[in-house]
């Protein structure tokens, strides 16, 4: 787990430290009954707790919330700036320009003020530049109220049997409370009871689909169980009821806010190189200062004069423009990017940046839009691409197909998700949807390619439903037909193709109703194999007009108990949705790749998703292998394949989890191409760990709650401005104004550039040093008068270098645009 130093966070209640926090999430309540949790914590699952019980327990407990992350005191920033890096240095030059001073004044009758006016401007120096850089950090680092804005502000909770409204802050671990859509989840829940249940994990564990919540343990893992609901994720549709098993601090939630506040991130890489110039700089200046000292006293000189030279050597070495330098540097390169969607907090990341050597990116919202979209359909026994780009750019396929119409009928009827209100003057991708993901994808494909689907719902009148459950498999809805004269009914059925081909024994091809043959079979699973396999979510769609004899006008459709046909059924199609890649990614992963920086997916998502992602933006290159594709080649057991023959690899967060620190080390060592699926917050900051024992500068970027550990520990955290949480924003040291990854090789190609910049500065400003040092030696050595006053070398050393630090700003500039 890396270095195992002191720097170890305060402790917080309900929490060990930071070891134990790295740790995998401990909830085992997932895996108990309802009895077993409802004694563990004394509660009842119909009455809930007592209110005095409940007051035990918050008085033991505390109140529901997140300890707000540790912030630095605004004069300890202010004094950093004032007293860390070559301030010292200039400091300590200062100091010995009035010791001179003071020597002077008390041998001399009238003592030459040089020193005393080299002491206060180099004070002055050092202030001023200290004031630019503190105001400077201080306007692009806004401090964000994140975690407060986590917390939901009410509660349903039954106590006593009643239902009361609580200030979320007043639940306690034992409270049997409700949640429905729209609410938040105000603690760690274990479901007792739930009815068409689905939640938003999306800023916890990277899935941009919701998933569905029930009473029963799914996974050994309590992230990818049906049973429990976390603290501050979102109910979006249906209501469960379930007994409060963490709170505060103690939820998973709250352990990766611990974690990501408790890191501490080290130095930057010009920080250390800075400190490093400070270390040859002050050496030089003290070797030089001896030097001339000695020679003065042999050539005869008093202590006095040998001391008042020992200085003047000393501050004639010190660069004082070098400060105002840097300072200058970084901040017109943080303006330039700024107006490049790159926001920086912090200075000293503008460089970090261009050091990088390894990228970690988050997939949902970061390489991808974080949005479902329609990418494929298939329908005449045809795989048809649909257009995933953002601006709608990207080919088209054919919709004068008759199967085509049929299967958007479907789409458009067979679905619960409508657009909110007062949108229609927004593009259809823009606007906002209430209602499932994958029906949202579906409810704007088919109103982009057919038209409004509102009016076409009112063609044909809702008359029955049965929603999906997890148990079916399925959703099916009866309606009427848009035809006047046609009094049938028409069902439509949409859900997993294997339980929709199931129930059908016809199918649709080129608009004409035919067999379902075993050749159509094979083929149907042969394309639901293949879209499948790009990590797409796969739905089949089936339909049949109801016959009038058996089920005339007026028919009363019983849901509960099934009073109609549901099974040889037509089948029509298969419709697949995936979270696309952003349109600029691949073009920014090829030049981070020419630019020789590793990009490494780590994402919570399903690795069959997070494998196609990354061959479709390039992370994972064409032609190159992991050990499961070349088994699948040689259709050998992929313990046979030699790891080393693959370059790609796809990681699962439940192997990862065995791994040791040696394996760990090997596998980024020796693949160049990585990804991590379903991977926990804490193990993102294992990984982003891994990568800095290597020796590679480490930028991390993320959007979700699950992303800021990982954010804070890496060099440099970047973070999405758009979709990203308040809480990965405050980790970050950089935010994407635009979400774009691609921004990222625009912070990288200006970090690179600052640092050419700051090379040629140093090396300009220490040039005027062997020039300024020459007249004090001839002035010893042969009593030469000196022809350049301290005064006189300090106005050339501020006045050259401020005008040459400009000069190259503005030289890189052109040379960059042009």
């Amino acid at each position: 787990m890396g270095d195992k130093d002191d720097r170890s966070p305060k402790k917080k209640k309900g929490v060990k430290d930071m070891d134990d926090l790295k740790k995998e999430v401990p909830i085992t309540e997932h895996k108990m009954s309802i009895e077993e949790v409802s004694r563990k914590f004394q509660t009842d699952i119909v009455q809930g707790l007592t209110n005095a019980r409940a007051a035990e327990i918050l008085l033991r407990d505390g109140p529901n919330a997140l300890t707000p992350p540790p912030t630095t005191p605004e004069w300890i920033k202010f004094c950093r700036q004032l007293f860390g890096g070559f301030s010292i240095l200039l400091w300590t030059g200062a100091i010995l320009c009035f010791l001179a001073y003071a020597i002077q004044a008390a041998t001399e009758d009238d003592p030459a003020g040089d020193n005393l006016y080299l002491g206060i401007v180099l004070t002055a120096v050092v202030v001023i530049t200290g004031c630019f850089s503190y105001f400077q950090e201080a306007k692009s680092s806004k401090i964000m109220e994140s975690f407060k804005n986590m917390v939901p502000q009410q509660a349903l909770v039954i106590r006593e049997g009643e239902k009361v409204q609580l200030n979320a802050e007043e639940v306690v671990a034992g409270d049997l409370i409700e949640v429905k859509g729209g609410d938040r989840i105000p603690a760690d829940i274990r479901v007792v009871s739930a009815h068409g249940c689905k939640v938003d994990n999306s800023s916890l564990t990277g899935e941009s689909e919701p998933q569905s919540r029930s009473p029963d343990c799914t996974h050994d893992n309590p992230l990818e169980t049906r049973n429990v609901a976390f603290f501050s994720t979102n109910c979006v549709e249906g209501t469960a009821r379930g007994i409060v098993i963490y709170t505060g601090d103690r939820t998973v939630m709250g352990r990766i806010a611990t974690l990501a506040s408790g890191l501490d991130t080290g130095k930057t890489p010009i920080a250390k190189e800075i400190e490093h110039f400070i270390h040859i700089i002050t050496g030089v200046a003290v070797f030089l200062g001896v030097t001339f000292f000695i020679l003065a006293i042999i050539l005869g000189y008093s202590w006095l004069e040998a001391v008042i030279f020992l200085i003047g050597i000393i501050v004639a070495n010190v660069p004082e423009g070098l400060l105002a330098t840097v300072t200058v540097c970084l901040t017109l390169t943080a303006k330039r990017m700024a107006k490049k969607n790159c926001l920086v907090k912090n200075l000293e990341a503008v460089e970090t940046l261009g050091s990088t050597s390894t990228i970690c990116s988050d997939k949902t919202g970061t390489l991808t839009q974080n949005r479902m979209t329609v990418a494929h359909m298939w329908f005449d026994n045809q795989i048809h691409e649909a257009d995933t780009t953002e601006d709608q750019s990207g080919a088209s396929f054919d919709k004068s197909s008759a199967t085509w119409q049929a299967l958007s009928r479907i789409a458009a009827l067979c679905n619960r998700a409508q657009f909110k209100a007062g949108q229609d003057p927004l593009p259809i991708l823009k606007r906002d949807v209430a209602g499932d993901a994958s029906e949202s994808a579906l409810l704007k494909c088919i109103e982009l390619s057919c038209g409004s689907v509102r009016s076409m719902r009112d063609k044909n009148k809702k008359v029955a439903e049965i929603p999906f459950n997890s148990t079916n498999k399925y959703q099916l809805s009866v309606h009427e037909t848009e035809d006047p004269n046609d009094n049938r009914y028409l069902l439509v059925m949409k859900g997993a193709p294997e339980r929709i081909l199931d129930r059908c024994s016809t199918i649709v091809i080129q608009g004409k109703e035919q067999p379902m043959d075993e050749e159509l079979k094979e083929a149907f699973q042969s394309a639901y194999m293949e879209l499948g396999g790009l990590g797409e979510r796969v739905l089949g769609f089936c339909h049949w007009l109801l016959p009038e004899d058996q089920y005339p006008k007026g028919f009363a459709f019983d849901t509960e108990d099934v009073n109609f046909q549901t099974d040889n059924l037509c089948f029509v199609g298969l419709i697949s949705m995936i979270d696309p890649p952003r349109a600029a990614v691949p073009d920014a992963v090829g030049k981070c790749r020419s630019a020789g920086i590793k990009v490494i997916m780590v994402t919570g998502d399903h690795p069959i998703t997070a494998k196609a992602i990354a061959k479709g933006v390039g992370i994972i290159s064409e032609g190159n292998e992991t050990v499961e594709d070349i088994a699948a080649r040689l259709n050998i057991p992929v313990s046979q394949v030699n790891p080393r023959d693959a370059k790609a690899c796809v990681i699962h967060g439940s192997d990862l989890k065995e791994l040791s620190q040696e394996q760990m080390d090997d596998i980024l060592r020796n693949h160049t191409e990585i990804v991590f699926a379903r991977t926990s917050p804490q193990q993102k900051l294992i990984i982003v760990e891994g990568c800095q024992r290597q020796g590679a500068i480490v930028a991390v970027t993320g959007d979700g709650v699950n992303d800021s550990p990982a954010l804070k520990k890496a060099d440099i955290g970047v973070a999405m401005g758009i979709s990203g949480s308040d809480v990965s924003k405050q980790a970050a040291d950089m935010i994407l104004l635009d979400d774009n990854f691609a921004s990222i090789v625009t912070g990288v190609e200006e970090g690179r550039l600052i640092f050419d910049n700051l090379k040629k500065s140093i090396a300009y400003t220490l040039t005027s040093n062997i020039p300024e040092i020459t007249p004090f030696l001839f002035f010893i050595l042969a009593n030469i008068p000196l022809p350049l006053g301290t005064i006189t070398i300090l106005c050339i050393d501020l006045g050259t270098d401020m005008v040459r630090t400009y000069q190259s700003q503005f030289d890189s500039l052109i040379a960059y645009t042009l």
